[in-house]
């Protein structure tokens, strides 16, 4: 299994360095949208949506959304809104998540579900667009490798020292110590990243910044670990060999895109 999921993730890896290095801004956006319908076909069976027409209606109108908002990407109010509300409505997934934790038979109401999925694919796909346009392709690979490393150090960490269970009755795997090893990766790759990306003096802003950010995307795995737990699944799909879906491989991503972008802003010109 860990040979699978090493190959894929390699394939994956590459993959994703083409696509923020070197495609225009428009490719780049009809990709991470492509990834964001994925995730959105496998949410549909979260919500209870399982005949092929309902789960396209719900991915449709995840198109729609991602399609209307993409004009309004020049315009600072629209990204800045997205970013508060999508920060507000993970503050509140941490709350659903003690909630759940607290009484694991407890089953939520589709349509929550499937505002939260909204809530979940959206924003990351507009955080995405404006970190590579405002900034530049280097932060949006920054901030993947941020998120890939911190994976690795908790998967490592955990197998090695893994003791304490982080949410038994979300995610039975996930320990504390795995949690440390994630911190202490993301410790690592922001004071390179300070350096590489240049960031000067503001560099523990950025180290501030990027504990955050994963701290946040600890929350995004485990909020899919608590919908699957709820539906009674293991992975939100098969696509991906030892991994899963797209929604497994992105789970992270989707919490910590638009916290990253947030942070960024809060710095210092």
């Amino acid at each position: 299994m860990l040979k699978q999921r090493v190959i894929t993730a390699c394939i994956l890896a590459l993959l994703s360095l083409w696509v923020v290095l070197k495609l225009p801004q428009t490719g780049f956006g009809a990709v991470v949208a492509a990834v964001m319908l994925l995730g959105a076909w496998e949410w549909g069976p979260l919500v209870g949506l399982h005949a092929v027409r309902d789960r396209l209606l719900y991915a449709g109108l995840v198109l729609a959304l991602i399609l209307g908002g993409w004009p309004l990407l020049d315009q600072p109010w629209f990204v800045g809104s997205v970013l508060v509300l999508a920060t507000f409505a993970w503050c509140g997934a941490g709350l659903w998540l003690w909630r759940f934790a607290a009484d694991p038979e407890h089953h939520d109401s589709p349509w929550l579900i499937g505002l939260a999925g909204l809530a979940a694919l959206i924003p990351p796909w507009v955080a995405m667009m404006a970190l590579r346009d405002q900034y530049t392709p280097g932060h949006v690979l920054f901030l993947l490798l941020l998120i890939w490393g911190a994976d690795v150090g908790a998967y490592f960490a955990g197998r090695r020292w893994g003791r304490r269970k982080l949410a038994p009755a979300i995610s039975p795997g996930k320990t504390w110590e795995g949690v440390a090893g994630a911190g202490a990766m993301t410790l690592i790759l922001a004071s390179i990243g300070a350096v590489v990306l240049g960031f000067g003096a503001h560099w523990p802003g950025l180290i501030a910044i990027c504990m955050m950010t994963i701290g946040f995307s600890i929350a995004g795995d485990l909020f899919e670990s608590m919908l699957k737990r709820q539906c009674g699944i293991k992975d939100s799909g098969s696509l991906l060999p030892g991994h899963g879906g797209i929604l497994d491989r992105i789970d992270s991503l989707t919490a910590a895109a638009p916290i990253f972008l947030f942070g960024l802003y809060g710095l210092p010109a």
